[in-house]
């Protein structure tokens, strides 16, 4: 496990949040809704046999490094052996249904959005603040100190960011170009205000920028942004439902309507779409074959478009 050691750029709370704790415990009223939330969860899973292990908060809310943009983790411990034995399936399971839940509600206390995550009871959770909701006490109590990131914390949020925007993909080739437009745009507000809560909190080098910058570095969310703009695009081009496409258009935050054709604008932009969307594809079909490079064949392949295309048509 490797860590990074942060000196002066970060800013730590005196106290837990005033919002949230008193005297050491989690207010009444949050208690009972947290756990009212992760309750109805797990009973519409209708998982026959299984039952809840614990039900616990932890995250930077329960601990010194909150800010405005943190979420609240809650953790739903469940044994997976006691769902199916094989536990990558379970695990599949759980983390389609908590994505699924996550995108379609939007519960949020004293303004911070709660995200369920289910957990394997068997596997450690490595948190410095861990909060049962069920038993109603601190399992890891947070000590105030210099944070340090974890780069487990960093796979895992980037984990974590993969599988939504796959799950969204797999929307859009569902033709669900709406719903796939929505989740895209609800996402990568997410990512950036899970990005700012870093930055505000501990600097470039916290967990969340480093996390935002692995999927911007790796063009997960370049592909993010098409994959919004193709799904509205797509909406656009169907026939019928005009009200709707009309209002989808009007709501886009970041639109915004030049007057005039500029041409050489028109052909940057049309050349990076192209350059784009022949990339992913070339990417997608080579990575399809999973043997391993052998001579002759064992330099890396170049995914970037070839520079033969004529100019004005997505050549260089």
């Amino acid at each position: 496990m490797i860590f990074m050691k942060l000196n002066d750029i970060l800013t730590v709370h005196d106290t837990l949040s005033h919002k949230f704790w008193v005297g050491g415990k989690l207010k009444e009223e949050i208690l009972y809704n947290l756990r009212s939330v992760a309750q109805d969860f797990f009973e519409d899973l209708k998982l026959e046999g299984v039952d809840i292990d614990d039900i616990t908060f932890t995250g930077s809310l329960a601990n010194f490094n909150y800010t405005s943009y943190s979420d609240i983790d809650i953790h739903i411990l469940v044994d997976f052996e006691n769902v199916d034995e094989n536990e990558e399936l379970v695990r599949e399971f759980f983390s389609s249904k908590t994505s699924n839940w996550n995108n379609k509600h939007n519960i949020q206390i004293f303004g911070h959005e709660v995200e369920i995550y289910v957990q394997n009871s068997q596997e450690a959770h490595h948190s410095t603040g861990i909060y049962s909701i069920k038993k109603e006490s601190w399992i890891r109590m947070p000590k105030r100190q210099d944070p340090e990131i974890d780069i487990e914390m960093v796979k895992r949020k980037v984990n974590s960011f993969v599988d939504m925007i796959e799950r969204t993909e797999d929307i859009y080739d569902a033709k669900k170009y709406i719903d796939a437009h929505v989740r895209a745009t609800k996402l990568i507000k997410k990512i950036k205000s899970f990005r700012q809560s870093g930055l505000e909190d501990r600097g470039e080098y916290s967990y969340e920028n480093l996390t935002f910058k692995y999927l911007r570095n790796k063009e997960h969310m370049k592909h993010l942004f098409d994959l919004r703009d193709r799904s509205y695009d797509k909406e656009l081009s169907l026939e019928g439902k005009f009200d709707k496409k009309f209002k989808i258009f009007m709501n886009q935050e970041e639109f915004e309507e030049k007057g005039g054709f500029q041409k050489l604008e028109e052909i940057e932009k049309f050349q990076e779409k192209v350059k784009r969307r022949d990339e992913r594809a070339k990417r997608r079909l080579i990575g399809l074959g999973k043997q391993k490079a052998f001579a002759p064949y064992t330099k890396k392949p170049n995914y970037k478009r070839g520079d033969s295309s004529p100019a004005g048509f997505g050549g260089s």
